[in-house]
């Protein structure tokens, strides 16, 4: 398949600047996504977070892991449908995300039915897993 750039991302995901935290989906298959959000210096968060030590928040890496969670049914789902988040189980941050890094997003879709879903996703840099989380959510029109 070919990746699916930021043009599509915005037409899939409701998210924009500052909460729009998937810049590029890699592959979509059989229930499975890669995709990448390149971590820049600029980002607003990093004015607070922390000054002297600018590292992603934790909360941000989970997002992004639920950004990316949305295009496990990317093909399946009606225009217009949003996933609101409506669980984090087994969250576990392994290694600091800071700018300059690309970070990974790899999300499998273990179920959908009746509107719920649940994903089990990581995040990587440079092949280190930065972070973990079974992801539910709840699709619905938005």
């Amino acid at each position: 398949m070919q990746p699916i750039m930021i043009q599509e991302v915005m037409t899939t995901l409701p998210h924009r600047f500052p909460f729009l935290l998937v810049d590029r989906v890699l592959s979509v298959e059989g229930g499975e996504v890669h995709a990448i959000k390149n971590v820049s210096v600029n980002e607003p968060f990093f004015t607070g977070h922390f000054p002297t030590e600018p590292v992603m928040p934790g909360v941000l890496i989970t997002e992004a892991l639920a950004q990316a969670s949305f295009f496990c049914m990317h093909e399946a789902l009606e225009p217009g449908t949003i996933g609101y988040l409506a669980g984090i189980d087994g969250a576990r941050f392994k290694r600091k995300v800071v700018p300059g890094d690309t970070l990974h997003l790899y999300a499998r879709l273990e179920f959908m039915r009746r509107g719920l879903g649940k994903t089990t996703c990581r995040a990587e840099v440079d092949g280190q897993v930065a972070a973990e989380a079974t992801i539910l959510f709840a699709v619905g029109k938005g």
